[in-house]
């Protein structure tokens, strides 16, 4: 096999177009099979085969710069750089990240698995090789879909602007997560890249403005009209607006084609843009045909345990019935029957089963997303209430302040997006929605610790924002059920609120565990030595812990706060009465749900009478990627890690009752678990 000889991008350049061919084959293999092994994204790595191996027969990388965004079409980069051994550990524990990584290759720059970024690293490394003189190429890959967010664009009004010397290659294979929502219109322009044409060109104005006495008015005439020619053969692009060359498309499934375009552009001494058609999922058939992208990101099942997402091989369907009353359709999404009456197992279900049953109800609710309608649950909404429905592209920006817009004109917008994306719009939910009160609902899945696509994609600061927005309601469910319930109390708020659960599955709840409004929920009462409050989905955990610390003799008292941003009274007054006090959340300790509800205890008791608190979260450090329940157990977030934190917290409090007579306020305890090596 060709592949098995491939161990640097120098291994590529002597290979005929034969051999090309066939290491794509190779190739396409290859990644299908580690793919379906250990997950992983595999449509849009099936589709830039060619253009990778073009890219890299172009340039000498590291020297130049090659730069993906987004960051999981980067597996061939991966293969090509000396990393296939590693593939049977994608996106494992200590294994391979599904992203470039700085720690992994001197050919990976940066872990670009936020869309539509790379583009402004593209601006600022252009510049600094500029300013420090230093003749190094800067290319940046952006496509599958990263090109509708905002961010980009600003990147290239700067680009333009300043002139800076990027090549970027637009991968257009029509499609982000979901189909792509603006696709720029196809110009034809391969005559405009020759360097024949473009050097005649220039002599000719050259000449006429030379003439005597009329040589401006002839280079005007001349260049008007090759601009009036330009407009009927090719279309005035979007980018040559900003001053960036364009040319293409080509096709990028072409190895020669790719190279010989990318070489020519490589010689032009700005930006330029060069426009390459790809075909997602190219090779594989179930990929190719796949309409909603449940090949974008294949999960694969562990055994014995639930399916923990719904973009996974078994992922969304949008066959829910657009016709007829919604307790007469059938109902059902990743394989799970959403009927009223049938229980769900995760929490996206519930939140896909709760918004149609409400949206039926009240016209004025409308589901906005960026560029993830599967994974967040509203395909089914989609199908039934399309133009209620808003795909907003790789734009969470866009998406919270357009919401606002909707909730001031009196419709009542939910915005479902991961918990990771919506940092990109805190200062859009931060002014735009959260200063004019406006009730917008924020639906945030894949809150904490989610496991296989690392540090970029932990849900894990969700709740410090949120809980630093004033008047924003933050509602934590421990179970699916409490999604239902949530929502339809958010439905009915003035302002603002935010619903955040995990991608893990949801255990099991009846309806008299769920409560009702805004009410927090006592779990499980004791007599007054600790009071452990669990946010969401850690509710388990510290059930786990109290049964074991009662086998051991120490009482314990479990509530579960379900809302954060005010706490209930009756908590605050239970917990108050307890020696010691313990907050375990799923997000980052500083400035989380811990200490926003310590704070509330102390201002709730008489100065002095607080007992201690022992906060445990998160700590400040970016996470690698692993299964949630180990990096967990690693963080002292487990059964295990919430129990050894009770009897740490009790051992120096010989005599609690001496606690409650101290006129001094006892300090809030910074417990944070293990840290990760």
């Amino acid at each position: 096999m060709i592949l098995d000889r491939i161990d640097s991008p120098a291994d590529l350049r002597s290979l005929s177009r034969g051999e090309l061919d066939q290491l794509s084959t190779e190739i396409r293999d290859f990644i299908v099979g580690a793919v379906t092994a250990t997950g992983g994204h595999l449509g849009s790595n099936l589709g830039v085969v060619e253009l990778t191996l073009a890219l890299h027969r172009t340039f000498d990388s590291p020297r130049d710069l090659l730069l993906w965004d987004t960051g999981h079409q980067a597996y061939v980069h991966k293969l090509v750089t000396g990393r296939r051994e590693a593939f049977t550990h994608l996106r494992q524990e200590d294994g391979l990240s599904g992203y470039p990584s700085r720690s992994e290759s001197e050919h990976d720059w940066v872990e670009n698995s936020h869309a539509s970024t790379i583009l402004s690293y593209a601006h600022g490394m252009a510049s600094a090789f500029e300013l420090q003189d230093i003749d190094r190429r800067v290319v940046a890959v952006i496509g599958d879909g990263a090109l509708t967010g905002g961010m980009a664009y600003e990147a290239l009004n700067n680009l333009g602007h300043s002139g800076k010397r990027v090549l970027i290659v637009l991968n257009d294979n029509g499609r982000s997560y979901a189909p792509t929502v603006s696709p720029l219109s196809v110009s034809l322009t391969h005559l405009r890249l020759s360097p024949t044409y473009l050097l005649a060109r220039q002599r000719i104005r050259q000449v006429l403005r030379d003439l005597p006495a009329v040589g401006e008015i002839a280079y005007s005439g001349v260049h008007g009209l090759t601009s009036a020619l330009r407009e009927v053969v090719t279309p005035h692009t979007f980018f040559e607006a900003l001053g960036i060359r364009y040319v293409g498309p080509v096709n990028g499934h072409d190895v020669t084609e790719v190279e010989q375009t990318l070489a020519r552009a490589a010689e032009w001494k700005g930006p330029i843009v060069v426009h390459v058609l790809t075909q997602k999922g190219r090779g594989y058939a179930p990929a190719e045909e796949d309409d909603v992208q449940r090949l974008h990101d294949v999960k694969v099942k562990v055994p014995n345990v639930e399916p923990m997402s719904l973009d996974g091989p078994d992922g969304p369907s949008s066959d829910t019935s657009a016709a007829g009353p919604l307790q007469n359709a059938s109902l059902s999404i990743g394989g799970a029957d959403l009927a009223p009456d049938v229980p769900v197992t995760t929490y996206t279900q519930a939140f896909t089963r709760a918004l149609l049953i409400h949206a039926e109800a009240d016209p004025r609710i409308v589901g906005i997303t960026a560029a993830m309608p599967g994974p967040t649950g509203l395909l089914p909404f989609e199908a039934r209430f399309p133009t209620r429905f808003v795909d907003v592209g790789i734009a969470e920006q866009h998406a919270v302040t357009a919401a606002a817009g909707m909730a001031m004109a009196g419709l009542r917008p939910v915005v479902a997006v991961y918990s990771t994306f919506f940092t990109r719009a805190f200062d859009q939910a931060n002014l735009d929605v959260g200063l004019h009160r406006q009730p917008v609902v924020f639906v945030l899945d894949r809150a904490g610790i989610t496991g296989d696509d690392g540090p970029s994609h932990h849900g894990i600061l969700d709740l410090a924002l949120s809980l630093s927005i004033p008047g924003l309601t933050v509602f934590a469910p421990s179970s699916a059920p409490e999604v239902e319930a949530m929502l339809a109390t958010a439905l009915t708020l003035d302002g603002p609120s935010v619903i955040r659960f995990p991608k893990t599955p949801a255990p099991v709840a009846s309806a008299a565990d769920t409560g009702t409004g805004l009410e927090a929920r006592l779990v499980r009462q004791g007599e007054g030595s600790v009071c452990i409050i669990a946010v969401g989905k850690l509710l388990g955990a510290a059930q786990e812990a109290a049964a074991v610390l009662d086998a051991e003799g120490i009482d314990v008292t479990v509530w579960d706060p379900r809302v954060i941003s005010s706490p209930d009274p009756a908590l605050l007054a239970d917990a108050g009465r307890h020696a010691l006090v313990i907050t375990a959340e799923d997000g980052v300790r500083q400035g989380g749900a811990g200490m926003f509800v310590a704070d509330a205890l102390r201002a709730s008791l008489p100065v002095g009478s607080c007992p201690p608190v022992i906060n445990l979260g998160v700590p400040r450090t970016f996470l690698p990627q692993g299964r949630p329940d180990r990096i967990l157990a690693r963080l002292g977030l487990d059964a295990e890690g919430i129990a050894r934190a009770v009897r740490e917290g009790l051992a120096p409090l010989q005599h609690p009752d001496e606690l409650r007579t101290s006129t001094s306020t006892p300090p809030v305890i910074d417990g944070v678990g293990d840290l990760l090596d």
